[in-house]
């Protein structure tokens, strides 16, 4: 009877002790599934990469399918792009960035990759890449279409027009600021 009752003890404590592991490496699991989460709606930016996009995009339409997978017409063609009078000033940061890496862009452009992961790929190599973005068009916006962007939408219209709100907390203070700096719009030049 003895040899039993230590059995069960022994036993129900190793079962707590399974019980408490299990519940770490749930709590773990939880965790980690929660920062995957966040990381992949951090990326879900639509404006992520569209400055690169377009470059790659613009690169591939000039380049036949045969002329695609041909690493060193695309490194020709990347050039041939970047060369052009008729970028805008974050198209030529862009070719900026990618000039001295064309090799290893040529790579997974030639292999048929969309442009979207060509664009998130290179970035891991520089990570300024992705962060190159268009403008907000703000022309004809009036304050009622302002009301309805984001406080971070608004906080990088100021900073593309090289603006700081300094002392704005609430949100009307930010649309009063992006409409008291709309002469700043015109330019796209850094």
């Amino acid at each position: 009877v003895q040899r039993s009752t230590l059995a069960i003890a022994s036993l129900s404590v190793q079962f707590t002790q399974n019980n408490t592991k299990m519940k770490s490496v749930s709590i773990i699991a939880a965790a980690a599934i929660m920062l995957a989460s966040s990381v992949n709606a951090a990326s879900n930016d639509p404006r992520e990469c569209e400055v690169c996009m377009k470059v790659m995009q613009d690169v591939r339409d000039t380049l036949s399918k045969a002329d695609q997978k041909d690493k060193p017409k695309i490194e020709a063609a990347l050039a041939a792009q970047c060369a052009k009078d008729t970028l805008s000033a974050r198209e030529r940061k862009i070719c900026y960035y990618i000039d001295p890496i064309k090799r290893d862009v040529a790579h997974p452009f030639s292999l048929g990759m969309p442009v979207d992961r060509l664009c998130k790929r290179i970035n891991k190599s520089n990570s300024e890449i992705c962060g190159v973005k268009f403008p907000v068009k703000t022309e004809n916006l009036e304050k009622k279409d302002l009301t309805k962007l984001r406080v971070k939408q608004l906080k990088s219209i100021l900073l593309d027009r090289g603006v700081e709100c300094k002392g704005c907390v609430e949100k009307e203070e930010f649309i009063k600021m992006v409409q008291d700096t709309e002469h700043l719009a015109g330019s796209d030049e850094f």
